[in-house]
């Protein structure tokens, strides 16, 4: 075997006689598999070579079709240059079965490149006719879980579409970027870097669960999708948790949207970055099979049984060097997210070596000719479209003996499935566990978890212990991750009990604690997000509120996204991780405003569809035990608990005469009811506001009067999940029409509770003098927003005066 690294020796200019820069040891090879070829010899008879042309030809045309006719719309060029290297996969690589999309034992593709939707789609629809002609027997009952070639009919039209053919042959909608309501897709992809480190993370949950011999998970990429920070980031997580079961596929094309030069290319700098793929995995501590001519099926079929045979641990690259838009007529960047025009000369030319125009009666919707009736209009293209997959249908079922090739191997795909007979390892974690004690947790307060009041402790301290015993309870399912804040955030209390460090699948695969790079918020909520997507987890992440809410919001809508999806197909519940905001609001003042941030809240609050979201706004650490318990209850995809840093006294509730910390769990409840004729009604956000108010103004307001009622929100989300009556109930309308707020969050985040112009001009909120605050002490920093005890009871007279 090859184990040289790819060339990386430099010289510095200003010492020639220095010693030449070298990478040090790497765990991960590096194998070309051009050379491997001459000594191995050809993996492929003449036969099996032929059967992939043939295929090939099938569906570079099918993807010609789909962009001409659906409409100009999609990326052709990287759906045809990553087409051959993505068909051996489906057809030789993977152990899997077509008959169950979901099953959890087998391998799992995942496009993190979304653009390349086009040529997902026509794959899984090419596969889907073959067996359908030659496997029948091997295809799920219901087309549910099909993807025909009379869905290709959707491909980017929206589930409203009243398309008549696509009406009459139930087409899906197939969305621009993949989604899990396309059977084989577990996750959604294709923003911004986010399907990598997602599907990185649908390794680690495979890994987890089924141990040494887990499924594998297959990434397809480009190295324009490279790029992005967050995607460095899990290549670096990778490479250190050592996931052998992760081989990424990548496309190395050189074109993106803007440049035909994305890397370095031997001497000539790249546009955008100056490495190569190759280099960038094998920096990670990636195994490197690099496949310089990725259209040859010898190369591309040996790189992909030699990336089944190593074993020394380590996630593998493949690198395939590819052209965009490869025999398509338009290559490079232009084809990238552009084609023909609409039934052109171009587009003809392009579908010719299958259909040729003067043999197959193609029709044109282009206005030059009334086959199909002319014109453009969207029913003349759906017909047209629809007229020319059948004869797409015809050719490949002319193609006879590749078809049976290609459907034997499709069965014995199954049969090495089968074969494996893959297990959840021993003591595997139950998370079901965690959902049956969510459920009880309103009236299950675990003796560990009771504070003594007078005691002191802090918001993100109890929510590592309360995280900490689901672990145990589930017996692991918990795994948590930090951007470089384990400690200082308290989620590390998740892996008490477990083995110390950060996990490694071969030397501490039992750790709960998960390094994701660093100073890595991107990619660790991304990963967590394909952790969760998985099935067996629950991920856990946790930063600066300030960062995590802006960095984490593309992986958490995203993931939100992808579970809405995968519920309409499957149905079920969705599986949450959760976003931890530590060191929320101005109570971090120390840290600066760079830092104690009251703006992260209004990113997540009320900014996803009902269910999907769910915010933590707990201001008694005696709460967080049933706020996350009611959270995962309602199993959303996200949930997002606002911790703060400083230390809080455990207040004696009853003798306050307070409402037990279980009320918590209704999102909203009141604090104090006004004693006959209400002056007014007060809303509270945040631990620093309402302790603020608990110690400073209430004791004024007791000896000074005015009569109020006061409300204290924790979560917004599990208010609105409530049954409306409850609703008004707990907090009624009338109250929030005359109710000003005060808050720890932005006033965006109170005007849902604060209905009237009046209350709102007299709600407090840390950017109400107009500008960022200062440094200092989480007291100073309240005062100079006028958030402190005395502050808070002067701008309660004042509203009460003004009434």
């Amino acid at each position: 075997m090859l184990t040289h690294a790819p060339a990386h020796e430099t010289k510095p200019e200003h010492n020639q006689s220095a010693v030449p820069f070298k990478l040090g040891p790497r765990r991960g090879v590096f194998i070309n598999a051009a050379h491997r070829l001459l000594h191995d010899g050809a993996p492929l008879d003449a036969a099996a070579v032929a059967h992939c042309e043939e295929f090939d030809l099938v569906y570079r045309t099918l993807v010609a079709v789909m962009y001409n006719y659906a409409p100009l719309s999609g990326h052709p060029g990287g759906s045809i240059s990553s087409g051959r290297f993505v068909s051996r996969l489906l057809f030789e690589t993977m152990d899997y079965g077509l008959d169950q999309p979901a099953r959890p034992d087998a391998d799992i593709i995942s496009y993190a490149a979304g653009h390349k939707a086009l040529g997902l789609y026509a794959l899984w629809a090419l596969r889907n006719e073959i067996a359908r002609l030659a496997a029948p027997d091997l295809l799920p009952k219901d087309d549910m879980f099909q993807l025909r070639l009379e869905d290709l009919l959707g491909f980017r039209r929206n589930p409203l579409n009243a398309a008549p053919l696509a009406q009459e042959l139930r087409a899906k909608a197939l969305d621009g970027h993949p989604t899990p309501a396309t059977p084989f897709v577990r996750l959604s992809t294709g923003a911004s870097g986010v399907g990598l480190p997602a599907s990185i993370g649908l390794a680690w949950g495979a890994a987890d669960l089924y141990g040494a011999n887990a499924p594998r998970v297959h990434i397809i990429e480009g190295e324009g999708g490279l790029t992005p920070g967050r995607v460095a980031e899990a290549l670096a997580a990778a490479g250190t948790a050592s996931l052998g079961n992760v081989i990424l596929h990548i496309d190395w094309n050189q074109a993106s949207i803007d440049s035909n030069r994305v890397c370095r290319d031997g001497a000539t700098p790249g546009d955008y970055v100056q490495w190569t793929p190759t280099e960038l995995a094998y920096l990670n501590d990636w195994n490197v099979i690099y496949v310089p001519e990725g259209f040859d099926w010898q190369q591309i079929t040996l790189a992909q049984r030699l990336a089944l045979t190593l074993t020394n641990g380590q996630p593998t690259a493949i690198v395939y060097r590819t052209v965009k838009g490869w025999q398509y007529g338009i290559e490079g960047r232009a084809s990238h997210g552009a084609g023909h025009a609409l039934c052109s000369a171009g587009f003809y030319a392009a579908v010719a070596p299958l259909l040729p125009k003067g043999t197959v009666p193609l029709p044109c919707c282009d206005g030059s000719t009334q086959r199909c009736g002319g014109g453009s209009d969207a029913a003349v293209v759906e017909k047209c479209y629809w007229e020319t997959l059948g004869y797409i249908r015809q050719a490949l079922a002319a193609r006879r003996p590749t078809v049976d090739a290609l459907a034997a191997q499709l069965r014995a795909a199954r049969s090495r499935l089968e074969a494996r007979a893959l297990h959840p390892r021993s003591a595997a974690p139950r998370l079901e566990a965690a959902y049956v004690m969510a459920a009880g947790a309103q009236t299950q307060l675990p003796p560990e978890l009771t504070l003594r009041p007078g005691t002191k402790t802090t918001l993100r301290e109890e929510f590592g212990k309360v995280l900490n015993h689901y672990n145990k309870v589930t017996g692991g399912a918990v795994i948590v991750a930090s951007a470089d804040l384990m400690g200082s955030t308290s989620i590390g209390k998740a892996g008490d009990g477990f083995p110390a460090g950060f996990y490694n699948r071969g030397t501490n695969p039992l750790a709960r604690q998960l390094a994701t790079g660093g100073i890595c918020e991107d990619a660790m909520t991304a990963m967590l997000a394909g952790i969760s997507t998985f099935g067996s987890h629950i991920g856990a992440g946790s930063s600066y509120g300030a960062f995590s809410a802006p960095l984490g919001h593309i992986a958490a809508r995203l993931h939100a996204i992808g579970n809405q999806a995968r519920i309409a197909v499957e149905g079920g519940h969705g599986r949450p991780f959760f976003l931890v905001c530590a060191h929320a609001g101005l109570k971090t003042g120390e840290d600066g405003p760079t830092h104690a941030d009251p703006q992260p809240l209004q990113l997540l609050q009320d900014n996803f569809p009902l269910g999907t979201m769910i915010t933590l706004t707990p201001w008694d650490p005696q709460e967080i035990w049933y706020l996350v318990g009611a959270a995962l209850a309602h199993r959303p995809a996200v949930i997002a608990p606002f911790v703060t840093r400083p230390p809080e006294t455990v207040l004696d509730r009853a003798a306050l005469g307070l409402p037990p910390a279980s009320a918590a769990a209704k999102g909203v409840y009141c604090l104090r009811a006004a004693t006959g004729k209400s002056a007014g009604t007060i809303v509270l956000q945040g631990t620093g506001v309402t302790n603020a108010f608990l110690t400073g103004a209430l004791p004024l307001l007791d000896r000074e009067g005015p009569n109020l009622n006061v409300y204290v929100v924790t979560s917004t989300e599990l208010f609105d999940l409530l049954p409306r009556q409850e609703r008004e109930q707990i907090f009624p309308e009338a109250h929030q029409q005359e109710a000003m707020g005060i808050t720890d969050y932005t006033l965006a985040t109170m005007t849902r509770w604060v209905r009237s112009d009046y209350g709102r001009r007299h709600s407090l909120h840390p950017f109400r003098h107009g500008h960022f605050l200062g440094s200092g002490s989480g007291a100073k920093v309240m005062a100079e927003a006028g958030l402190d005890g005395v502050a808070q009871f002067d701008a309660i007279r004042a509203y009460v005066q003004g009434r």
